[in-house]
Protein backbone atom coordinates (compact mmCIF):
# COMPACT_ATOMS: atom_id res chain seq x y z
CA UNK A 1 0.00 0.00 0.00
CA UNK A 2 1.15 3.62 -1.21
CA UNK A 3 0.31 7.02 0.38
CA UNK A 4 0.36 9.61 -1.50
CA UNK A 5 2.33 12.60 -0.71
CA UNK A 6 -0.15 15.24 0.99
CA UNK A 7 -2.19 12.81 2.82
CA UNK A 8 -4.21 13.33 5.57
CA UNK A 9 -4.95 11.44 9.21
CA UNK A 10 -7.66 11.82 11.13
CA UNK A 11 -6.67 12.75 14.92
CA UNK A 12 -8.22 13.92 18.11
CA UNK A 13 -7.44 17.41 19.39
CA UNK A 14 -6.36 15.66 22.94
CA UNK A 15 -3.93 13.24 21.23
CA UNK A 16 -2.10 15.82 19.72
CA UNK A 17 -2.72 18.73 23.13
CA UNK A 18 -3.25 16.11 25.61
CA UNK A 19 -2.27 19.04 28.33
CA UNK A 20 -4.83 21.31 26.35
CA UNK A 21 -3.53 24.53 24.16
CA UNK A 22 -4.28 27.98 23.88
CA UNK A 23 -4.71 30.66 21.42
CA UNK A 24 -1.37 33.28 20.86
CA UNK A 25 -3.21 36.69 20.61
CA UNK A 26 -3.84 37.95 17.69
CA UNK A 27 -2.53 35.30 15.63
CA UNK A 28 -5.77 34.32 13.54
CA UNK A 29 -5.11 35.27 10.06
CA UNK A 30 -6.35 34.23 6.41
CA UNK A 31 -3.77 32.34 4.21
CA UNK A 32 -2.87 33.48 1.13
CA UNK A 33 -1.66 32.27 -1.97
CA UNK A 34 1.08 34.40 -4.39
CA UNK A 35 1.16 34.18 -7.93
CA UNK A 36 4.28 34.69 -9.61
CA UNK A 37 2.97 35.41 -12.83
CA UNK A 38 0.68 38.64 -11.87
CA UNK A 39 2.88 39.07 -8.50
CA UNK A 40 -0.85 39.33 -6.82
CA UNK A 41 -2.01 37.60 -3.83
CA UNK A 42 -5.28 35.62 -3.40
CA UNK A 43 -7.15 33.86 -1.11
CA UNK A 44 -5.62 30.45 -0.04
CA UNK A 45 -8.14 27.30 -0.92
CA UNK A 46 -7.78 24.17 0.70
CA UNK A 47 -7.36 21.51 -2.11
CA UNK A 48 -9.79 19.10 -1.12
CA UNK A 49 -12.29 20.93 -0.04
CA UNK A 50 -12.22 24.65 -1.92
CA UNK A 51 -12.80 26.29 1.47
CA UNK A 52 -11.08 29.49 2.42
CA UNK A 53 -7.83 28.04 4.74
CA UNK A 54 -7.52 30.41 8.00
CA UNK A 55 -4.32 29.93 10.46
CA UNK A 56 -3.69 30.34 14.03
CA UNK A 57 -0.59 29.96 16.59
CA UNK A 58 -1.08 28.05 19.56
CA UNK A 59 1.26 27.26 22.63
CA UNK A 60 0.67 23.62 23.72
CA UNK A 61 0.23 23.35 27.34
CA UNK A 62 2.18 20.05 27.96
CA UNK A 63 4.64 20.89 30.81
CA UNK A 64 6.82 18.14 30.13
CA UNK A 65 7.73 20.27 26.80
CA UNK A 66 10.33 21.90 28.88
CA UNK A 67 12.69 24.72 26.93
CA UNK A 68 11.46 23.29 23.71
CA UNK A 69 9.53 25.05 21.58
CA UNK A 70 5.54 25.10 22.34
CA UNK A 71 3.81 27.24 19.36
CA UNK A 72 2.55 25.59 16.44
CA UNK A 73 0.15 26.49 14.01
CA UNK A 74 -3.12 24.88 12.80
CA UNK A 75 -4.83 25.73 9.65
CA UNK A 76 -8.82 25.81 9.19
CA UNK A 77 -10.69 25.03 6.53
CA UNK A 78 -13.77 27.20 6.94
CA UNK A 79 -16.17 29.08 4.36
CA UNK A 80 -15.78 32.45 6.86
CA UNK A 81 -13.39 33.71 9.77
CA UNK A 82 -13.33 31.54 12.24
CA UNK A 83 -14.23 33.04 15.75
CA UNK A 84 -12.17 32.20 19.05
CA UNK A 85 -15.21 31.07 21.68
CA UNK A 86 -14.85 34.07 23.89
CA UNK A 87 -12.48 36.60 22.80
CA UNK A 88 -10.22 36.86 25.48
CA UNK A 89 -6.44 38.03 25.19
CA UNK A 90 -5.25 34.84 26.13
CA UNK A 91 -8.06 31.25 25.81
CA UNK A 92 -7.77 28.23 25.63
CA UNK A 93 -9.27 26.30 23.04
CA UNK A 94 -10.38 22.79 21.07
CA UNK A 95 -10.32 21.97 17.37
CA UNK A 96 -12.96 19.90 15.40
CA UNK A 97 -12.12 17.69 12.60
CA UNK A 98 -8.53 17.82 13.15
CA UNK A 99 -6.01 15.63 10.42
CA UNK A 100 -2.33 15.40 10.76
CA UNK A 101 -0.36 15.46 7.66
CA UNK A 102 3.34 14.33 8.27
CA UNK A 103 5.91 15.53 5.67
CA UNK A 104 9.83 15.93 5.24
CA UNK A 105 11.16 19.08 5.76
CA UNK A 106 13.83 20.89 3.47
CA UNK A 107 16.18 19.56 6.26
CA UNK A 108 15.25 16.04 6.11
CA UNK A 109 13.62 16.17 9.21
CA UNK A 110 10.22 14.25 9.98
CA UNK A 111 7.52 17.54 10.44
CA UNK A 112 4.05 17.68 10.27
CA UNK A 113 0.72 19.66 9.48
CA UNK A 114 -2.10 20.78 11.47
CA UNK A 115 -5.48 21.02 10.32
CA UNK A 116 -9.22 21.72 11.32
CA UNK A 117 -12.26 22.38 10.59
CA UNK A 118 -13.10 24.80 13.46
CA UNK A 119 -12.30 25.74 16.64
CA UNK A 120 -14.97 25.64 20.28
CA UNK A 121 -13.91 26.27 24.13
CA UNK A 122 -12.75 22.88 25.74
CA UNK A 123 -15.43 20.85 26.95
CA UNK A 124 -15.12 21.53 30.44
CA UNK A 125 -14.28 25.06 30.30
CA UNK A 126 -17.55 25.51 28.40
CA UNK A 127 -19.52 24.08 31.11
CA UNK A 128 -17.97 25.72 33.81
CA UNK A 129 -18.94 29.11 32.05
CA UNK A 130 -22.57 28.30 31.88
CA UNK A 131 -23.03 27.63 35.57
CA UNK A 132 -20.72 30.98 36.35
CA UNK A 133 -23.89 32.93 34.18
Amino acid sequence: MALRGGARFAVRCEDVFPAGCALVPESLGEVEDYDEKTGRRSPAKDKLTGQRVWQVRVMDLDPELGKRSRETTVKISADHQPVPPTGAPFEAVEFEGMTVTPYVSNTGRMAYSLRATGMRAPAGVAGKQKAAA
